[in-house]
């Protein structure tokens, strides 16, 4: 795939040093074979996340050095309400630190213990703050999102059938509210469809249940959208993420995705019981309702993301630098999910190695691989972040997918660095028989994936 003309230049530059095979294996070993505690100069290309990690812009440097530090009412905040009051539409903008903490306000203000949470595919940590609370997270995907060769355009849709029969069948008051991840980051970094949207949409009007967005990756989502979606072709993203807003009650947000940033959340919302409980739990957690934990340049620079996220150069380029790596991979053979999102390419870690059991999380053992064989840091998003012991039997459940994800942070990495990415995958795959498998020394119960320590299995 031809990459588009960069519709930016690069002013600032951090130095790479490279490392040995030896120092790599030193450094795994020494991190428990976790990928995640590694120290970032022992990282030569760093794929683990797109959260915090973009490079800012000349505006948004601007936008911090102007911002108003008062400790309340500050200038900053104000210019910040706006900018989300005008894209998201909701009288209620309420900052916090990060998208986990806005999940964690919403959970613990509005999710009593027993209730029900529907959603497309719910990401671990909202999932973790449901299950925190005492909620129960469903998932409703499409039988086409379980499938890593089906070229559904829109495998982040939400299984209309499974959500209305749900939803009818549901005790009132059972289903605190049902929310759609916009892309869909466990399942892939899958777009929704506009139609998928308002058919949910619709069904939790007709039922009475209040719909949210996980909005981390719309702007990547609305892109795929008039790209995929003919109805919709030839429409601006920040077309598209108006319609798409306006068909939901609320909203919560990690700004350190989509939004550019190196810190930053928000929730977005009309119903004013909702936002009030909110900002009640914000000031115990979180700092005061106008600032939500964040200085006055963490909201300036949210403010002039809201922006330029939506901007359709950046992201004509970043879904085709995307999509140009996994089409590189596919075309040697690496068993990739397709079609490609807006932020990730997802390798099957089981069909990558077939050699190794569930037990022996092979997409977890391919990112230790991939790291000592090239010094590229990448993360799983299958066996680790979603198995599961069963307490009926004690055996483990695992995830439909299990992937090694290769987030591509935004504005950061050059053609040349991916093209790197995608030979040493390629040489790996060649030896992939000769990849170990890992076993847990040290799971945690919750978000194994951040703090577990592994051994050779």
């Amino acid at each position: 795939m031809e990459l588009p003309f960069e519709p930016f230049r690069i002013r600032v530059v951090e130095p790479i040093r490279p490392t040995t095979r030896a120092e790599r294996e030193a450094a795994i070993r020494a991190a428990g074979y976790n990928p995640f505690l590694l120290p970032s100069e022992a990282v030569l290309i760093d794929l683990v996340t797109d959260s915090g990690v973009s490079a800012l812009s000349v505006r948004q440097w601007s936008a911090m050095h102007g911002s108003d530090e008062s400790f309340t009412g500050s200038r900053s905040f104000r210019r910040f309400e706006a900018a989300a009051r005008e894209l998201y539409g909701k009288r209620h903008v309420i900052p916090c630190h990060q998208g986990r903490a806005a999940e964690h306000l919403l959970c613990r203000a509005v999710l009593a213990p027993g209730q029900v949470v529907l959603g497309n595919t719910l990401f671990a940590t909202t999932r973790a703050n449901i299950e925190e609370q005492g909620g129960q997270a469903i998932d409703l995907p499409i039988r086409e999102n379980a499938d890593p060769t089906s070229l559904h355009p829109f495998k982040g849709d939400i299984d209309l059938d499974a959500l209305g029969r749900r939803l009818a069948e549901a005790a009132a008051g059972s289903v605190a509210f049902v929310v759609l991840t916009l892309t869909d980051n466990s399942g892939g970094g899958q777009p929704a469809s506009l139609a998928n949207i308002r058919a949910a949409a619709e069904l939790c009007r007709q039922h009475r249940v209040p719909l949210l967005l996980d909005a981390a990756r719309i702007a990547e989502n609305c892109y795929l959208i008039a790209r995929r979606e003919p109805e919709h072709h030839g429409r601006s993203p920040r077309e598209v993420a108006r319609d798409i807003f306006a068909l939901a009650d609320g909203v919560f947000m990690s700004m350190k995705k989509d939004a550019l940033g190196n810190s930053g959340g928000v929730i977005a919302l009309d119903d004013d019981g909702w936002a009030e409980r909110i900002r009640i739990r914000l000031l115990v957690s979180e700092g005061i309702p106008s600032a939500g934990g964040l200085a006055g340049r963490d909201l300036e620079c949210m403010a002039a993301a809201l922006d330029e996220m939506l901007d359709e150069a950046h992201l004509a380029h970043r879904v085709a630098q995307v999509s140009r790596l996994g089409e590189q991979l596919a075309a040697a053979g690496v068993p990739v999910l397709q079609p490609f999102g807006g932020h990730a390419v997802y390798v099957d870690g089981r069909a990558f190695c077939p050699h190794l059991a569930n037990e022996q999380l092979p997409a977890w053992s391919l990112t230790v691989a991939l790291y000592v064989a090239s010094g590229v840091r990448s993360w799983e998003v299958g066996n680790v972040l979603g198995g599961r012991k069963d307490p009926s039997s004690g055996g483990w459940r695992w995830p439909a997918l299990d992937l090694l994800r290769l987030a591509v942070p935004r504005r950061v990495y050059t053609a040349s660095h991916l093209d790197y990415v995608a030979r040493s995958l390629v040489e790996l795959h060649a030896g992939r028989h000769e990849i170990r498998g890992l076993r847990f020394v040290y799971r945690p119960p919750l978000l194994p994936q951040f703090i577990a320590t592994f051994e050779p299995a």
